[in-house]
């Protein structure tokens, strides 16, 4: 019977052992507060080329796919028309200045009167005009880029006639990319220009394209109370194409603050608590959190660096209790021997 006593109050002793848990010192890390959205990719500059009247296509210029200098010739509209309209407007041009000539010297000897002399003035620039207007159509029927950049696929054919308006080619200039997204009006403060940005695309999830912020739109939309922003970012190797929806990162604000690990935080009801080692003591203590980032929570108010905190074992503790630090991150060093079965003894 003493035996059994005996073991029982062993037992019992065991049963009270101060719990293990492992402690480490509060860290400054690095938190940055991100803006998240979605944008959609546009060219840096875009335009679709369009026939400027009806007319027949005579040569196209371009491949499907290629690339395009700025002023070069994309295709050829039928201008004979337009040519033999000027033929006869420099034949009536030549003939009214003649007759000009012969008029001035007529007046110089008092054979032709002055109004004769400015009625023929009249028809020598109205034959000048119809010689412009000429011109004017043949060049209209010649359609140039306006910039240089690559074309879309072509869907029409020399040959073909094309009423005024049809598309002939997009002209698109992705040596950058304008990536347009929303944001909120609550976070405009935190945006300016020149900011950095990181943008992935589906098609390439593993790389992220980097760019800054170039404009933010003066005027929010009234039904989302958000406004547009324009990032640019280099696109040298074209991977981006317009229209492509990207998902965006703003580091809006970083700055460095106390952390722990999210292990080392007990939560009650809006509060937030840790545990330090204190004298062989459990003490809990309220703090103030703020960002969480790759596993550690900013502490805005409650601890320092350099102070040490319960990081593992919390839920086993609680304030003023008697606990055993253990691992290497442990703050209280072993006083030699069996330390840990020890103290396990003595609070017991």
């Amino acid at each position: 019977m003493l035996a059994a006593c005996g073991g029982g109050d062993a037992a019992l002793k065991k049963g009270r052992e101060a719990p293990l848990v492992t402690v480490a010192a509060v860290q400054s890390a690095r938190f940055v507060e991100r803006i998240d959205a979605v944008g959609t990719a546009r060219a840096n500059e875009q335009v679709t080329l369009t026939a400027p009247v009806t007319q027949r296509i005579v040569r196209l210029n371009f491949d499907d796919g290629a690339y395009v200098s700025r002023g070069q010739v994309i295709a050829v509209l039928e201008t004979a028309t337009q040519n033999a309209q000027l033929a006869q407007a420099n034949a009536r041009a030549k003939e009214a200045n003649q007759q000009l000539q012969r008029l001035e010297a007529l007046k110089s000897r008092g054979f032709a009167t002055r109004s004769a002399v400015d009625t023929q003035v009249a028809l020598a620039g109205q034959a000048a005009a119809q010689a412009a207007e000429a011109r004017a159509g043949i060049a209209d029927r010649v359609v140039r880029a306006p910039f240089g950049g690559w074309v879309s696929l072509r869907n029409i054919s020399a040959g073909a006639v094309i009423t005024a308006g049809t598309e002939i080619v997009t002209v698109s200039d992705v040596s950058r990319i304008k990536l347009d997204f929303p944001v909120p009006e609550t976070l405009l403060a935190q945006l300016k220009p020149g900011q950095p940005i990181i943008a992935v695309a589906a098609a390439y999830p593993d790389q992220p394209f980097r760019g800054t912020v170039d404009t933010i739109d003066p005027v929010l939309n009234p039904q989302t109370r958000a406004a547009t922003v324009r990032a640019v970012l280099a696109n040298g190797d074209r991977r981006l194409k317009p229209g492509m929806l990207l998902t965006v990162a703003i580091e809006a604000a970083a700055r460095t603050a106390p952390a722990v690990p999210e292990l080392a935080l007990v939560g009650e009801g809006e509060n937030r608590f840790v545990f330090t080692v204190e004298n062989g003591k459990a003490k809990r203590i309220q703090v103030r959190t703020g960002l969480r980032q790759n596993g550690m929570v900013e502490i805005v108010e409650g601890l320092s660096a350099g102070q040490r905190v319960v990081t593992e074992g919390v839920v086993k503790i609680a304030d003023g209790q008697a606990v055993r630090t253990g691992g290497a991150g442990n703050a209280t060093p072993k006083s030699g021997g069996n330390a840990a079965p020890k103290a396990g003894g003595k609070a017991s």
